[in-house]
């Protein structure tokens, strides 16, 4: 389940300190900070900020969307695009992996580990599946190629009373 962070950047680009970020500690921020080092992306300000809000609160799933609330709601002065923007370099760093639940919306897991999710259909949540789900036979992929990842997504509704 989603686990909510806040923060607020400061005006500062050089990602070193938030403001507004109470519960977080110094190496809470530096945590972040190697996090992005790391995975070679410049720690920027609005990096800085996403970042805290995705890493430091646990594991958890998000939409760009709802990530960008949270933002808002810290005073965090993003634009939407930014948000995506900043997903999709995450992503591409391999901090998050991209989860298209629906084939519309995509959420982004902090957990890049392979495993499956449960995806709520009517009420856009996306769950992971407790251990136990195993694989007895993952196919061969075609010919000059390789399997890159594996997603299971089990869409469940809820039950219609009669």
């Amino acid at each position: 389940m989603d686990i909510l962070a806040t923060t607020t950047p400061t005006d500062d680009d050089c990602g070193a300190e938030v403001a507004g970020l109470e519960h977080s500690s110094e190496a809470g921020v530096q945590h972040c900070l190697r996090l992005l080092s790391n995975a070679g992306l410049r720690p920027t300000r609005q990096r800085l900020a996403l970042g805290q809000l995705l890493f430091l609160g646990g594991h958890r799933h998000v939409t760009a969307e709802s990530l960008y609330e949270e933002a808002m709601a810290a005073n965090a002065y993003l634009s939407l695009a930014t948000v995506y923007n900043t997903l999709n370099q995450f992503t591409e760093a391999g901090l998050l992996r991209r989860i298209a639940a629906d084939g519309i919306k995509s959420f982004f897991d902090t957990d890049t580990s392979v495993h499956p999710h449960f995806y709520l259909e009517g009420e856009d949540m996306l769950i992971d599946v407790a251990d136990g789900l195993a694989f007895t036979k993952v196919p061969e992929a075609l010919p000059g190629h390789e399997i890159a990842r594996l997603d299971v997504i089990v869409h469940l509704r809820r039950k219609r009373m009669a």
